[in-house]
This record gives structure tokens, sequence and C-alpha cells, in this order.
């Protein structure tokens, strides 16, 4: 019950941060660290919920008329196959070379998010971007694909961080406008956590009853982050990475 109590109300400030500016996982897979899952279990875990959470965001953005399936259909193709490398990569690693991996970059990742200028240049390269909605070039394309075929490798096999990395690589060079760039990169996100957790879950690496409930509460809160995608982005996640940056120091401090 204990594990219940730490987890859940995390997954969904978690769902909250993913839908509306990306990684959610920073906050949601220490939750599982905290509660004492080993990190193989807590990364097959937190998958099973983030996929929860990630198919309700998509939901929302779908009905505002924000993802672009023609664009979105190559990408997830070639993120689907880099999240099955990176999870395979993941089962394979030990799992104390991957906790020191998992506490290299939280930090590394979380730094690059809060920095003003990532924010900036999204804002800069948004409204340099309208003009080319109707016909996306061949370039646009092969951006999109390369960074799906990139991130869907680290997602599989880490994860953290990967929906804001692929809202950065589609507005700061594939110039989408920042909504369009957040629903595709909603799309991608989720077919990549879907593809590592049938791997992990094929491993008996995924706790279904604690990931059920972790998705419940992360659905609600990816219900709300998506509807505050354009003005509220930013703010919501600031103060969430910061507390999950605490909570995984006080973890590798050994304080809890």
């Amino acid at each position: 019950m204990l594990t219940f109590l730490i987890v859940c109300p995390l997954c969904f400030l978690a769902g909250i941060l993913n839908a509306s500016a990306g990684s959610g996982g920073l906050l949601s897979l220490p939750a599982f660290m905290i509660a004492g899952l080993p990190p193989h279990l807590a990364i097959g875990t937190n998958k099973l919920q983030a996929v929860m959470g990630m198919c309700a965001a998509n939901v929302r953005f779908i009905r505002g008329g924000y993802l672009d399936f023609k664009l979105a259909a190559p990408a997830i193709c070639v993120a689907i196959f880099g999240s099955l490398v990176g999870s395979n990569l993941s089962l394979i690693c030990d799992e104390s070379i991957l906790s020191y991996l998992i506490l290299a970059i939280l930090p590394l990742a979380a730094f690059f998010v809060l920095n003003k200028k990532t924010f900036t240049n999204q804002s800069r390269v948004t409204e340099q971007s309208d003009a080319s909605d109707a016909n996306l070039a061949r370039k646009t394309y092969l951006i999109v694909c390369v960074s799906a075929a990139i991130i869907g490798c680290y997602d599989g096999f880490y994860g953290p961080g990967t929906g804001t990395f692929l809202i950065i690589a589609f507005t700061a060079f594939a110039h989408l406008e920042v909504r369009r760039a957040s629903a595709q990169a909603k799309a991608i996100n989720f077919t990549t956590n879907l593809t590592a957790f049938i791997v992990f879950a094929a491993s008996g690496n995924v706790i279904i009853p604690l990931g059920i409930a972790a998705g419940v509460c992360n659905i609600l809160g990816s219900w709300i982050g998506a509807g505050l995608v354009i003005d509220f982005g930013a703010k919501i996640m600031r103060p969430a990475l910061v507390v999950a940056l605490v909570l995984l120091l006080l973890k590798a401090l050994g304080l809890y």
C-alpha cells in the first residue's frame, strides 16, 4: 500500500508534466525507484503507466486537430525500430551499471530542459514556421524521422526526457509550430513506450497491478496537461523537475 501511495500521486504530476512539455519520466521513474523497485522493474512498470497516460494526451491532441498523421506515420515506424534496439540494449545491461547511468542522465536531462534558452528558441522557431503548415518539405520529413529514430532508441533504453527532446528537435530543426510539434512528439512517444513495454513485459520486468494504478493517475494528469500545453507548459514543468531532482538526490545519498 505504501508503494501505491508513493507512486500514484507522483505519476499524476508526471502526466501533467509529460503532456504539457515532455519529460514526465523525470518524475515518474524516480517514484518507482523511491518505492524500492530495482532498475529494470522500475523502467518496465514505468513504461506501462506512461503508455496509458500518453494515450489520453494523444486523444486530446487529435481532437484539437494538431496531429499530422502524414508526418507522424513514417516517424513512428523508425521510432519503433529505435525503441526495439534501445530496450533490448537496456535488458542486457547490468543493473548496477543502469543505476549509475540513471543517476548521470537525470540531472543532465533536467538541466537541459530547465535552460531558459531552450524554450526561447522554441517560441522563436514557432513564430517562423506557420507558413510551412500546408506543404511539408522533404527535409522536414528527414529531420523528423532521424530525430525519431535516435530519440526512440534512447526512449527504449531509458526514457525520461524523450518527449521534450522530440519537441526541441521538431521545433528547432524541423521548424514545426510548437503545438504541432507536441502532438507529433506525443504520438511517437506513445508508440516507443508501447514497444518498450512489450519488450519489458515479455521478460517479466513489469508489475502489472502497480502499473495500471499508476497509469490511471497518469491519464488524469495527462488530460489536464494536454489542455495547458500552449500557455502553461514551462511553468508546470520546471517545479516538477526540481522536485524529481531533489528526490533523486535524496535516493542517491541513501536518505530514504
